[in-house]
């Protein structure tokens, strides 16, 4: 058995940033709920970054339809539940965390807890879970908590941050009284706005919003990773420029693309509206 120790254990990080750095991220607490295609890949991520204090939440258990995408899935694992296999798993990095589960899901009733003492919360939440999502935005919002979602769209990674005092994810995706398939479609447009991934989707039929169905692809959910893990040492060390909404990130692998977007007025903006107008008419939304 090795005997763990801290400095050696993330003695490579030296360099891109400095001990005291270092030091800083071992005291932080982030938030991550889901722990599936994406929310597994950022635990891991980040504790191997240092970060020494996590609450992770998730309630759902490893089956064979996600061994092409999330950590923590393998044969061994089928059946158990994610929350476990991942501190397992975050705790073999490092067995200092000290982290904290939430076996049954973020619900309205353990927001308050989830979110206490937290430095910085990661959406790892799946892309049909809206209201859950809501939810924990707002309240974020409400304590001042820097969030960060990352979406694993087709090869490539559409990346937001809402930062305290600036635009809300709810100004922002302006979902408030409409459909749950009105509000899907807000949110995927409005963290993709350039929507780089639609060129190259080879099975339309694989998308169905109404259904709750849609592809997702290892490369994407490791691109998510490494984008939110890197505008989490942003936030968490305060350093560099912090791009937040209503600019976002969208890096698109496969078509050798990068957009810097921006959407003044979120969802409400002119351009967006009329993206949405033609998304549900392809849709037949409309």
């Amino acid at each position: 058995m090795y005997h763990f120790d801290y400095q050696k254990a993330f003695s490579r990080n030296i360099g891109w940033v400095t001990q005291d750095e270092q030091s800083i991220l071992s005291s932080k607490q982030i938030a991550i709920a889901g722990l599936g295609g994406v929310g597994g890949s950022h635990l891991l991520t980040l504790t191997r970054l240092g970060v020494g204090n996590f609450h992770v939440a998730d309630l759902d258990i490893f089956e064979l339809a996600n061994l092409n995408r999330q950590a923590g899935a393998s044969l061994s694992h089928m059946g158990r539940a994610k929350v476990d296999v991942l501190v397992e798993m975050a705790k073999d990095i490092n067995p200092d965390l000290t982290i904290t589960a939430f076996p049954s899901g973020v619900v309205n009733e353990n927001i308050d807890t989830f979110l206490s003492g937290v430095d910085l919360y990661v959406d790892g939440l799946d892309f049909f879970e809206l209201d859950i999502r809501r939810a924990v935005f707002a309240a974020c919002a409400e304590r001042g908590i820097p969030t960060i979602t990352a979406a694993p769209l087709g090869m490539g990674v559409a990346l937001l941050c809402f930062m305290p005092g600036g635009m809300s994810f709810e100004e922002y995706f302006r979902m408030e009284g409409c459909s749950e398939e009105e509000q899907l479609l807000r949110f995927l447009l409005g963290l993709s706005p350039a929507m780089l991934q639609t060129a190259y989707l080879v099975d339309k039929s694989t998308v169905d919003l109404a259904a709750h169905k849609g592809p997702s692809i290892p490369m994407a959910c490791d691109l998510c990773a490494g984008f939110a893990a890197t505008y989490a040492l942003k936030i968490l060390l305060k350093r560099g420029p912090i791009i937040a909404a209503p600019f976002g990130l969208h890096f698109d692998a496969y078509r050798n693309r990068f957009k810097k977007t921006w959407r003044p007025w979120g969802n409400a903006n002119p351009i967006q509206r009329l993206g949405l107008a033609i998304a549900r008419r392809r849709l037949g939304l409309s």
